[in-house]
């Protein structure tokens, strides 16, 4: 189309979704119907323009192709009439997808390519010879249903290579629009079935329409405000699309994203089950129900509801369904599923005997649990029985730490800890806590305050006995506990481990607490769980639980620093510098900024710090080890770290010079990130440790930022005793034990706030 036309559209933002595509699509077909007629000079017998694909069907978004067929009849100018159509497109600069063919070459490439196939099912005329148009139009649909079972066996494993590749639409912090579960090209899909002859259960179109129209109205955008074709809508670009969208926030637009998506998800899973079970090769079925528990039988490979049930009258016999749909690894079946939608009633408080029991049952089929919620979840059952769950259905976590929303998390970790059940002594609390430990997500204020209030009252409501539902409490009070603990604090300090002991209170409470930390980790994100922190937890847990068992806390072997080696090496007088596998060990003269330099170094190099320790001895020596990430490429190279080391420690490296090259190459820009990273933070604890003042440090990742800090503290006259390093995505977590040139403490206000003013201007200034 003309760039004045197309221009206008882009700037008219009252313009949105459905509406945009169409007034782009018949912009679009105005000019390309000009440019054919101009093309053609008067004979356009025997040849026709057509749209096809997307274009095809009225959906063009700003950054979509535009894909065309010119169909002939053997005319012999065609390639010249083609060069005429396809110029001054090009020279618009529109992404052209062409090609010209009759209709028997049309037909024969669509036989035997599936993409082919189904962008005839959406042919539309632009011009010309319509005749042409109309002939490939009714035999494509025909040739289609006539090989339906060839076509839709195709269309089945496309979807799920899809889903594969490109995950949740409604789950994931960033989504792909298209091509992900849930996403357009689901609708798409459904649409190619439809053509096949696929029935839809009654008002299952009106809401996939519904949901479709949210999800493009968010693609358009997102090539409006980008100026790119664009399916994945990250993090960065929410915020701005939300405001094109008119959505209070990006929160606002995410939720609905999700809602929409997971609407089109389990309505073509739904009806992609029907499609597999047709497809399926003849097989012996069971001609008798089997009986499963009260009220439901095993029917045709899925759960149904007996006549005679009466989910009125007996409330938990959905969870009942979805617990027998779990352990059978099938699902409910449809008309059974909406006769518990009609019949359900709200679970009364307390909850009916027995339905307590009936809910761990189904957490603890684990992954095969994670569907069978997400269809009770979908048809608005899961609320009947907890109806805090409202408030995180489709939450979105806009941060990068995190992958899922708050409600999948949910399903995810207690997916997780029923694989790790067999750990603890009670497998039913431990799934009711993981299913519960972010319910005060939904809602305002600290969400671990609020779930701590949220499931006082759901554990009893439960019908849990008192003792249990206060270890839920104290599950949801500290699911956070052992993984800040262990990343952030000195595990080798007792008041540490005393700390811990208090707070969790007894043994069985630190087992299920143990575990349900590695499967919320592991539910959280790629970041989130890994060797490095399963060894401090368990150093941690180890340490705590023989607290609690009444022993001593120093008599639980752990790995000391300074080990009798190094002492050697310090009681020697003389700088070695040592990298082995994860480790590298510093023994130098006592020198202001030596910590400062090593982490400037490993920075240099690439290498992510993880923790470090240092130590010093009364002839002038100190000593240090630094444990990092071993990367990706490979080991570690510390002949090349070492020798930088070297040089750096002798004042013949230029360090601020060459981070600050570092990062111009590599950090990421900071465009977008507002709300993702937040302002730095120094947080000050003089009870957290006997012997050294706490500091930590919250501030955005980059480039030397842990060398900036130690400089500053440096500056500050402070010895490092230990620190702890973590990435949370965009920000790092950095925890320093300190203490001043004297060996004390640091407890004067002042000093206090002049460290923290030097720390953040050491981090803001990267």
């Amino acid at each position: 189309m003309t760039s004045p036309d197309r221009q206008d559209l882009l700037a008219d933002t009252t313009i949105r979704g459905a509406a945009f595509c169409r007034a782009l699509s018949n912009a679009t077909d105005r000019w390309l119907a000009d440019l054919f007629e101009a093309a053609h000079r008067g004979e356009a017998k025997g040849v026709a323009l057509l749209a096809v694909g997307g274009y095809g069907r009225g959906e063009l978004a700003p950054g979509s192709d535009l894909d065309v067929l010119l169909l002939h009849s053997g005319r012999r100018d065609v390639a010249e009439l083609a060069g005429r159509v396809w110029y001054p497109i090009w020279d618009a600069n529109v992404k052209l997808g062409h090609a010209v063919r009759t209709v028997k070459e049309a037909l024969k490439l669509a036989d035997g390519d599936l993409d082919t196939a189904t962008s005839f099912l959406t042919v539309r005329h632009l011009g010309g010879d319509r005749s042409l148009t109309d002939e490939l139009s009714a035999k494509a649909l025909a040739q289609w249903g006539n090989r339906s079972t060839k076509w839709l066996a195709q269309v089945v494993a496309r979807v799920d290579q899809r889903h594969a590749e490109a995950g949740e639409v409604a789950f994931l912090l960033e989504p792909n629009l298209k091509d992900g579960r849930g996403g357009l090209r689901d609708v798409h899909a459904l649409n190619w079935a439809m053509a096949a002859d696929l029935v839809m259960f009654p008002g299952d179109a009106e809401l996939i329409g519904d949901a479709y129209d949210v999800l493009l109205a968010t693609r358009v955008e997102l090539h409006r405000v980008t100026g790119r074709h664009r399916d994945v809508l990250t993090l960065d670009e929410q915020d701005v699309v939300a405001a094109a969208l008119a959505y209070r926030d990006a929160d606002a637009l995410m939720a609905a994203v999700s809602t929409a998506a997971r609407t089109i998800a389990w309505t073509s899973d739904e009806s992609w089950h029907r499609v597999r079970a047709a497809l399926a090769p003849a097989r012996r079925v069971a001609t008798a129900d089997t009986p499963l528990a009260t009220g439901l039988v095993l029917r045709g490979g899925e759960v149904h509801l007996e006549r005679a049930a009466r989910p009125a009258s007996d409330p938990t016999l959905v969870l009942r369904a979805a617990g027998a749909a779990a352990r059978h690894r099938t699902r409910i079946d449809r008309e059974s599923l909406e006769r518990l939608v009609a019949e359900t009633p709200d679970f009364p408080d307390p909850w009916p005997v027995g339905a307590s029991d009936d809910l761990a049952a189904l957490l603890l089929c684990g992954r095969d649990a994670v569907p069978v919620l997400e269809a009770v979840d979908q048809r608005g059952l899961l609320v009947r029985v907890l109806p805090e769950w409202a408030a995180v259905r489709a939450k979105p976590q806009r941060n990068a730490y995190h992958r899922y929303t708050v409600d999948r998390h949910l399903l995810e970790a207690t997916a997780n800890a029923a694989e790790l059940a067999d750990r603890v002594g009670r497998p039913d609390l431990l799934v009711f806590g993981a299913l519960l430990h972010d319910i005060g997500k939904g809602y305002p204020g600290d969400h671990t305050e609020v779930g701590v209030e949220l499931v006082a009252t759901i554990a009893p409501r439960m019908g849990l006995p008192p003792d249990d539902a206060e270890v839920l409490v104290a599950m949801v009070r500290h699911h956070l506990l052992l993984p800040d603990v262990a990343t952030r604090r000195d595990l080798a300090d007792d008041a540490t481990i005393v700390a811990v002991a208090q707070a969790v209170g007894n043994a069985s409470v630190l087992e299920l607490l143990a575990t349900l930390t590695e499967a919320d980790s592991m539910a959280t994100g790629p970041t989130a769980w890994g060797p490095w922190k399963a060894e401090l937890v368990g150093e941690l847990v180890d340490r705590t639980a023989h607290v609690l068992g009444g022993g001593a806390v120093h008599e639980v072997a752990w790995s000391p620093f300074p080990s009798p080696e190094v002492l050697a090496l310090m009681g020697a007088m003389r700088t070695t510098l040592r990298g082995e596998a994860d480790r590298l060990t510093v023994v130098a003269p006592d020198r202001p900024g030596v910590f400062a330099r090593v982490a400037g170094v490993l920075s240099l190099h690439g290498l992510d710090v993880l923790s470090a320790q240092a130590h010093s001895d009364e002839e002038g020596m100190a000593a240090s080890e630094f444990r990092v990430a071993i990367p990706p490429h490979g080991p570690v190279p510390w002949d090349r770290v070492v020798g930088d080391l070297q040089r750096a420690l002798d004042g013949r490296l230029a360090l601020d010079a060459r981070l600050a090259e570092r990062a111009r190459s590599y950090d990421r820009p900071a465009r977008g990130r507002a709300g993702i990273a937040g302002p730095p933070t120094v947080r000050v604890h003089n009870d957290a440790s006997s012997n050294a003042t706490v500091l930590e440090v919250r501030c955005p990742d980059r480039t030397g930022v842990l060398y900036r800090i130690a400089r500053a503290l440096a500056d500050m006259l402070l010895d490092i005793r230990h620190a702890k390093v973590q990435t949370l995505a965009h920000d790092v977590v950095d925890s320093f034990y300190v203490r001043t040139a004297a060996g004390a403490k640091v407890t004067d206000p002042a000093q206090i706030a002049e460290i923290e003013r030097a720390i953040v201007h050491s981090v803001s200034a990267t």
